[in-house]
């Protein structure tokens, strides 16, 4: 039984027991969960929630029909990481790759608010960087977009090894991912694939 884990109840249970996080490829059952998930973390206030961008994008991150294009694309997976005990599993956090000749861009990368602030983003970013090289082992660069207003956003990354590049794109104001409440610019941030001699 899969549950996006956001009732108290639910949360205080899983947090009980604390397992090690478990990771699978989603798939198209996930995505009424996923699409909850992604909007809850970046377009609600919820208090405990530093990921959230409602103060600056209006609308949702993304749709049914958005997350079903994203995941019949070749290059590009979704990994979902959840929190199991028995026969019921808490979807906490999911991240994607798409990946770019020698290059893989992360992104749809969130955590449940109710869950932020423990450590589990820095697993699962960690997790996606392993296994971006493991499937693709010529793998150069790790790259991302980040809001440019999202400052401390920023500097999480910059502590994980990711750098500000002179690359800046204009918001995707066409792409049906939310209108921006203010002057918003995407930073492109890289890091280098440091492979083990």
């Amino acid at each position: 039984m899969m549950m996006l884990c956001g009732n108290f109840l639910s949360i205080q249970f899983f947090r009980k027991i604390m397992k090690p996080l478990k990771y699978r490829t989603a798939n198209v059952d996930d995505i009424d969960n996923l699409v909850s998930l992604i909007n809850q973390a970046y377009r609600t206030n919820t208090g405990s929630s530093w990921t959230s961008e409602h103060s600056i994008v209006s609308g949702d991150r993304i749709n049914h029909q958005q997350l079903l294009d994203s995941l019949s694309q070749q290059n590009f997976s979704l990994f979902v990481a959840e929190m199991v005990k028995n026969l019921e599993s808490a979807l906490v956090a999911c991240i994607g790759l798409t990946f770019q000749q020698n290059a893989v861009a992360i992104g749809t990368f969130c955590v449940n608010s109710h869950w932020q602030n423990k450590g589990i983003g820095k697993q699962v970013l960690a997790y996606a960087e392993q296994k971006a090289f493991a499937i693709c082992p010529t793998l150069i660069n790790y790259e991302m977009f980040v809001l440019d207003a999202r400052t401390e956003l920023i500097q999480y990354y910059e502590r994980y090894g990711y750098s500000k590049t002179a690359c800046v794109e204009s918001y995707p104001i066409h792409a049906n991912v939310g209108q921006p409440l203010i002057d918003l610019k995407l930073q492109h941030m890289t890091k280098s694939v440091i492979k083990e001699m």
